[in-house]
């Protein structure tokens, strides 16, 4: 009995000790790269640092900012005591992919290898990480680097509350200090409309604003009794876009159909299927508002829509929402059932299917 605990607690230490080697070892890197190889000594940065580019002039830029803004060292682009070389070569496309980079850190050398300007990129956010603040020093050492996934997203719900520019870039600067490329971003639904389209103004003129918010939960009866709102202009859009693409990041827009339409319904009541007036709700449970989608004026409605977000947003995937439709205001219309008998349609989730196909076929014959 004596022996066999004597055995265990060797297990339990030489566990330990293993993790904790395991843990020092180990890069302070968000993601962490797929090959690490350490190797002896350090580059130390300094004021006589050079940088040599062989990559595009926006990953330059993007390089002194960073060390300016995270280290307070304001290099220049010439050759210094020691240098970070930036190598862009496409012809090595065969040996990297499209976001594959390679670093390597001697003492007297960094070298951020890719075959594209977005491999750079990612090897530089790799080597922001990698400075020691306090010493301004990198170890030495090689990195080969490439995604596990080619849709790495964050969602961004501002129709609950409305952020503004600032918010959204410094969020978008954050994405991409963890090398992620897809934005998604939530700019439609039952407590606010975001996003300005020009042939439907009051969209955002109503839709974007109600009186208070709802504090403490779905089920609470509490409220800040605070007015809140805001949108995106469409220039407003196109900055960020911009911004974005910059930092090599696809926005996604999202506009919710058929269902979280309440903003929508309270900025035109025609586009619902109750016609009487309503506010934009304060509260977040899911409301019942849904597009009459047996409404030919409310599809052009629709259409219309997306053909300003269409040119607003360069990105290849536009989302529609679909979900927590309440069928409630469907089933008390004498249209929708008209609408369901002339297309076959036996219930409620088929028509939610047959509005989402059409949809779908609208978007694709766009290109999106």
């Amino acid at each position: 009995m004596q022996t066999t605990h004597c055995r265990f607690c060797i297990f339990v230490l030489l566990f330990v000790f293993i993790t904790s080697a395991y843990s020092q070892d180990k890069l302070p890197l968000i993601p962490y790269p797929n090959e690490v190889l350490m190797g002896n000594g350090k580059f130390q940065l300094s004021a006589r640092t050079g940088i040599i580019c062989q990559s595009s002039k926006a990953n330059l830029s993007f390089l002194k900012d960073y060390l300016e803004e995270d280290f307070c060292l304001n290099l220049q682009e010439r050759k210094g005591i020691n240098n970070i070389l930036l190598l862009e070569n496409p012809e090595n496309f065969e040996s990297f992919r499209k976001e594959e980079y390679n670093l390597s850190v001697s003492s007297d050398t960094i070298k951020i290898e890719a075959s594209t300007a977005i491999g750079i990129f990612y090897g530089i956010q790799t080597l922001r990480q990698l400075i020691d603040k306090e010493t301004l020093s990198v170890s030495c050492l090689s990195i080969n680097d490439k995604p596990n996934y080619s849709w790495r997203a964050f969602m961004l719900d501002e129709s609950r509350y409305f952020k503004g520019k600032r918010v959204v870039k410094h969020l978008l600067d954050e994405m991409a200090s963890l090398k992620m490329n897809i934005f998604h971003w939530h700019l439609t639904d039952d407590q606010g409309w975001r996003l300005e389209i020009k042939k439907y103004p009051k969209l955002t003129e109503k839709g974007a604003y109600r009186d208070s918010t709802q504090i403490g939960g779905c089920r609470k009866t509490t409220y800040n009794r605070m007015p809140h709102g805001g949108y995106y202009t469409q220039e407003d859009i196109r900055e960020i876009v911009k911004y974005a693409s910059e930092r090599h990041i696809t926005v996604v827009p999202e506009i919710e159909m058929p269902g979280h339409a309440t903003a929508a319904v309270a900025s035109y009541p025609w586009v619902g299927l109750l016609n009487n007036a309503i506010e934009v709700p304060c509260e977040f449970c899911i409301k019942s508002s849904v597009f009459n989608v047996a409404d030919e004026k409310v599809m052009k409605f629709l259409h219309d829509v997306l053909q300003e977000v269409f040119s607003l947003f360069p990105a290849q995937v536009v989302h529609i929402g679909g979900d927590e439709i309440h069928f409630k205001e469907w089933e008390s219309s004498k249209m929708i059932t008209k609408f369901m008998k002339k297309h076959c349609l036996s219930n409620y989730i088929d028509l939610q299917l047959y509005f989402t196909n059409q949809m779908s076929h609208f978007i694709e014959t766009n290109g999106k």
